[in-house]
C-alpha cells in the first residue's frame, strides 16, 4: 500500500485555449496537513475541482487511496471519503446548526417513502444515532451555544467551522480545504486551526488546504506546495518557500520578500 493518499499525475485542464492546470503532478502523504499556495490564477482552485470531481480533466489522472478516481463525480467521491469545503460556505441557511449536520450522512432510511410508512421505528432509531453524532461534532468544535441557531445567522468563521463539522459526520479520509481562513477573524481562525490540528492528530484526518494566510499555513502545514501557471513550482517547508527565489518572483517580482501576515 502506498504511503500517499493522493497522487496527481500530469494533470491538465484547458478552457478553450487557456491552460488553467498544466502538467501538474504532486503527492499528498497520509496523515499530513499539506498546504497549497500560489498567486491568484495559478490554478489552485481548478486543481481542487478536478480532484473533487467538480470538473473533468483534459488529460492526466488522479489516484486516491490507491484507486483511479479520474473524472469520478463528487457524490461518488463523497462516499469514498474524499470531501471538500469551499471558500464561500455552502450551508442550509434556514436549518439549524444541528439540522445542517444531520443532513450530511447519505442513504438515510427516511429518504424512502416506503420506510416512512412501514418502518417509522427504524427511521427514528437511525435519526437518534445521527443526532448523537451531530451533537458530538458540535461539542468538538465548541459550537454548543449555537446548536439551535439558524445556519444563515452564523458569522463567516462559524460557517467555516460548520463546514468542517460536516466532514466529521462521515468517514472522511481526505479533506480539501479551499481558503478556510478567508473572511474569518483572528480569534475564530485560531479556533479553526485548533480544530484542524485535533482532527489530524486525534482522528487521523489528512488535509490538503489552499490558503493565502502565511501565518496560518506556517502553523499547520508541512509540506507546502507552491503552484504557478497551473503546475508545481516548489515543494518543501514554509520557511524554505519564503526564501526560494522562484517563489518570491512568482508572488511579488524580483527584489521582494514574502512577509507573514
Amino acid at each position: 500500500m502506498s504511503e500517499n493518499i493522493l497522487e496527481i499525475n500530469n494533470l491538465s485542464k484547458y478552457f478553450g485555449g487557456l491552460a488553467a492546470v498544466s502538467g501538474c503532478s504532486l503527492k499528498v502523504k497520509k496523515g499530513t496537513i499539506t498546504g497549497i499556495i500560489g498567486p491568484n490564477g495559478s490554478g489552485k482552485t481548478t486543481l481542487f475541482n478536478l480532484i473533487a470531481g467538480n470538473l473533468k480533466c483534459s488529460s492526466g489522472g488522479v489516484i486516491f487511496n490507491n484507486e483511479n478516481i479520474t473524472d469520478i463525480p463528487a457524490y461518488e467521491l463523497f462516499s469514498k471519503g474524499l470531501l471538500r469545503t469551499f471558500q464561500i460556505a455552502h450551508e442550509f441557511k434556514n436549518l439549524s446548526v444541528l439540522e445542517n449536520l444531520m443532513m450530511v450522512p447519505g442513504n438515510q432510511s427516511g429518504e424512502q417513502l416506503i420506510n416512512a410508512i412501514f418502518k417509522p421505528s427504524l427511521i427514528l432509531e437511525e435519526e437518534n444515532i445521527i443526532k448523537r453524532k451531530a451533537i458530538e461534532v458540535i461539542e468538538f468544535l465548541n459550537l454548543g451555544h449555537l446548536r439551535n441557531e439558524l445556519a444563515g445567522n452564523l458569522s463567516g468563521g462559524q460557517k467555516k467551522l460548520l463546514e468542517l463539522g460536516r466532514t466529521m459526520m462521515v468517514d472522511a479520509k481526505l479533506v480539501l480545504l479551499d481558503e478556510v481562513g478567508a473572511g474569518v477573524n483572528r480569534t475564530l481562525l485560531k479556533d479553526l486551526g485548533t480544530a484542524i490540528e485535533k482532527l489530524n492528530k486525534e482522528k487521523g484526518y489528512t488535509f490538503c488546504m489552499i490558503e493565502h494566510d502565511m501565518d496560518f499555513i506556517g502553523r499547520l502545514c508541512d509540506p507546502v506546495i507552491v503552484m504557478a501557471e497551473g503546475s508545481v513550482l516548489f515543494e518543501g517547508s514554509v520557511e524554505d518557500a519564503k526564501k526560494d527565489e522562484r517563489v518570491i518572483e512568482s508572488y511579488l517580482g524580483r527584489g521582494s520578500k514574502i512577509k507573514d501576515n
